[in-house]
């Protein structure tokens, strides 16, 4: 595996791959067995795996703590390499943001709910830094966690709205053997709400059942979940039922439906979902490409 930090070594690496078909998995590093999945999977699908580390700034609001992000590039590296990276991007910020942009990418759709609304700007952020990545490493296909289900959403709406030659490939939620989704800010949970924070999934089971046992009414499938939730000593910032992909209130239950959650310990705040479609089984967002 290589392994660079410069826009004008990235290119000269790309340019030798002449025909060959180019995974990326865009990360922000410190990371974890749901990075890896996508990375495995890039490494299956793609003859060249690109993936990049970079903790982008501009989708950190005034109020997050930037720096206190998790960081562990000797380890990130080792773990690239397992899962079958060919070239890992690790760049500065003054390399992705050499200097303030000329024009401002401002994401509309899909994001008035849920993060987009207890974030704002986070969105903008993403799609800027996408932008950016996709244009160095011009890949075929792009990998990304469907823990992220509203930003896989925002981003499939932005490759499809610019036609940018790119599909989206969209990898299942990696999860803990009792239930809590991986992610890079799991580190941050005390001892006692790392015990506790496998509730997190179970309540949205909870949810998910009363949609496939027939309910459609939204305040009994809510409340479902925050029964389970109850005991918990955690603290919910938005929980919310809505259609997938374009987070709409739902009005056709036969369709896909997201059922989210963000929570918020001490010093973690934890997001998870589940996606289900009453009629014809679960969704199964890892099986389409999305141009």
């Amino acid at each position: 595996m290589q392994v660079v930090r410069s826009k004008r070594a990235l290119k000269a690496i790309l340019s030798q791959q002449v025909n060959k078909i180019i995974g990326f998995v865009p990360t922000m590093g410190y990371l974890h067995e749901g990075h890896l999945a996508l990375m495995k999977k890039a490494r299956l699908e793609n003859e060249f795996v690109v993936a990049s580390v970079f903790v982008n700034p501009t989708q950190f609001g005034p109020s997050e703590d930037l720096e206190a992000y998790p960081r562990d590039e000797e380890k990130d590296q080792k773990q690239s390499e397992r899962a079958g990276v060919d070239l890992l991007f690790i760049p500065s910020v003054e390399e992705i943001y050499p200097k303030d942009v000329s024009a401002q990418i401002k994401a509309v759709q899909a994001v008035d709910v849920l993060d987009g609304k207890a974030r704002p700007g986070h969105f903008d952020g993403v799609l800027t830094v996408l932008l950016k990545l996709f244009m160095l490493v011009q890949p075929d296909r792009a990998y990304f966690g469907q823990k992220d289900a509203q930003q896989v959403a925002v981003v499939q709406n932005f490759v499809s709205d610019y036609f940018l030659p790119v599909n989206i490939r969209v990898v299942e939620t990696v999860r803990e053997p009792d239930g809590l989704a991986k992610s890079s800010r799991n580190v941050n949970l005390l001892e006692e709400e790392r015990k506790e924070a496998p509730v997190i999934h179970q309540a949205l089971l909870a949810g998910k059942a009363r949609i496939l046992d027939g309910c459609q009414n939204e305040k009994e499938i809510l409340d479902a979940v925050r029964e389970v939730l109850r005991a918990a000593t955690l603290k919910l910032d938005y929980l919310a039922l809505y259609s997938y992909p374009d987070f709409k209130p739902v009005t056709d239950f036969t369709k896909p439906i997201i059922l989210a959650i963000a929570v918020q310990y001490e010093k973690a705040r934890l997001i998870d979902n589940e996606i289900v479609r009453v009629s014809g089984g679960e969704t199964n967002a890892t099986n389409d490409d999305v141009c």
